[in-house]
């Protein structure tokens, strides 16, 4: 195709950077796509695509480049920086057959996988993903630790990931599978992504039950955020010094052979004695006589050196790309026990979980929980990972067992003098749970959960004020009503249950539920009854 249609053609599809930038180095031309490289439409519905023995993937066979420049990684960006991230991905492909950094990004994406998770939510979405009584969730046969591992890596290299959820006439659920980010395109003029499947150019509606799209670094140019870049200097760096440092050891393995004739021979016998020290082969012996002498000259240089230095150079970029640190790594007892705490720093463990989970919980999670209960659009699960490390673990427990120690002290020194300990003010400075709390001060916000009326009411401020003047008994039954019809949760004094200054309490009743639906607790308040009071 001439230039001028190729112009035409890309001005006309939207693609005109992503030919005018193929660089000359690519092993292969890009998949094709449909025609005019128009989007093809998406049955309705939110069902994963059915895998079939025609069609038993989505992307085309990737290209493998066994040989790069650094050249390439500027070609890779100019096309990158088009939508186009085939060359991108095919330099991350490439990035796996480097020992140092495959092991590195296996301990951060599948070291986070394996982290244990936990499941908040509706009761009954949350038994079904996470297990109960006994049995596992549906969590891991849905999402295969190995798929996520591998869809957390092209997000943190690429900074961009895809995948869909895929289910076989034999299947019993669909299953999530990633797919390779060489086949990822991104159109400007549209905001949107698409993928270059084997039934052409798909557009990509995160959330809608089939496609998934992670981008960890942020939405906009997500491959400029990525670690491909760094990496791929410092892998195109090691490569070659791996191959000129196996040219130099070829060379010099062998040392150089010295035949070394006396003064006074004669040509022929010169060249007679260089011809069998030539021949010079396994278990040769040579028998001299006075001023003939074989010596081996070998090479006392140090060119090896800069590319073992070169070499050493990259691991240290992989390690801070990746790792975000050196120490642990080269010399800490963490990577040898593969304690992903020990290895990598807190912080990124901390970002690539927060930004998984996330990308599940939104798009993922919502068509499968809905599946899993049977279509309850009441049903919410969301994931998270626990990517503490054991060390705070243990400050978090010793922190528990302070304030449990602080209340009992303080509890006890109060008394004495006829005073009462806020134990919700010392449980939420110390973030200590409490059951039915969701604001964190401490005070239980679910009715059904909140102390009794009976009990000792020491989570309350205002209990404390008994020596204060109690409301007039009209005023508080007035003010208990109206508090009752509005459906007021708390007084002006922030009591959920009881309140000497308003002279009201909470009345416990409730509203059954229906059809198996949860009870509901009614908001209804009374005046406090007066002590003698017939």
């Amino acid at each position: 195709m001439a230039l001028r249609d190729r112009i035409r053609a890309g001005l006309a599809t939207g693609m005109l950077l992503v030919d005018l930038y193929m660089p000359s180095s690519a092993t292969a031309s890009p998949p094709p796509v449909s025609a005019g490289d128009q989007p093809q439409a998406v049955a309705s519905g939110t069902r994963p695509r059915k895998k079939t023995k025609s069609r038993p993937r989505t992307s085309p066979l990737p290209v493998n480049q066994t040989r790069w420049l650094q050249s390439d990684i500027e070609a890779a960006a100019l096309r990158a920086a088009s939508g186009d991230l085939t060359l991108v991905a095919q330099l991350y492909r490439a990035f796996q057959r480097d020992g140092s950094l495959q092991g590195l990004l296996g301990t951060r994406t599948g070291g986070l996988v394996r982290l244990p998770k936990r499941f908040l939510g509706t009761p009954c979405g949350v038994a079904v993903v996470e297990g109960s009584e006994g049995q596992p969730g549906c969590f891991d046969a849905y999402f295969p630790q190995a798929e996520l591992e591998r869809f957390d890596a092209d997000g943190i290299v690429v900074g961009v990931a895809v995948g869909e959820f895929v289910q076989g006439d034999e299947d019993a659920h669909p299953v999530f599978v990633r797919l390779d980010p060489e086949f990822l395109i991104y159109r400007w003029s549209e905001d949107r992504w698409y993928y270059r499947s084997l039934d052409g150019l798909l557009p990509i509606t995160p959330g809608d039950g089939r496609w998934v799209l992670h981008t960890p670094r942020g939405r906009y140019e997500p491959w400029n955020h990525g670690l491909w870049q760094a990496l791929a200097r410092a892998f195109v760096s090691k490569e070659h010094s791996l191959m000129y440092r196996e040219n130099y050891a070829g060379k010099l393995a062998n040392p150089a052979r010295v035949a070394v004739s006396p003064q006074g021979a004669s040509e022929m016998q010169k060249q007679s004695w260089f011809r069998s020290v030539m021949a010079w082969g396994v278990n040769t012996v040579f028998g001299l006589t006075p001023g003939y002498d074989v010596k081996l000259l070998e090479s006392n240089g140090r060119g090896y050196e800069v590319f073992k230095d070169i070499i050493e150079t990259s691991d240290h970029e992989y390690m801070i790309s990746i790792a975000g640190q050196i120490v642990t790594v080269t010399g800490g007892s963490g990577f040898a026990n593969a304690n992903i705490h020990a290895t990598i720093r807190s912080d990124l463990i901390q970002g690539d979980g927060n930004a998984l989970a996330s990308t599940l919980n939104d798009q993922a999670l919502p068509p499968v929980v809905f599946d899993v209960t049977c279509g309850d659009m009441n049903a919410r699960v969301w994931l998270a990972w626990d990517t503490r490390p054991p060390a705070d673990l243990a400050s978090g427990a010793a922190s528990l067992s302070a304030a449990a120690t602080a209340i009992n002290d303080v509890t006890a020194a109060l008394t004495p003098h006829g005073l009462k300990a806020d134990v919700p003010a010392i449980a939420a400075r110390f973030a200590v749970p409490v059951l039915g709390d969701r604001n964190g001060d401490a005070v239980p916000d679910d009715p059904a959960l909140a102390p009794a009326q009976d009990a000792p009411q020491l989570s309350e401020t205002n209990d404390t004020n008994d020596t204060n003047e109690d409301a007039q008994p009209d005023a508080a039954a007035a003010l208990a009503a109206k508090m009752t019809e509005h459906g007021v949760a708390r007084c002006e004094h922030g009591s959920s249950n009881r309140c000497r200054l308003c002279g009201v309490e909470r009345t416990r009743d409730f509203d059954p539920g229906v059809d198996g639906a949860d009870h509901s607790w009614r908001v209804a308040w009374q005046p406090i009854a007066r002590a003698g009071a017939t």
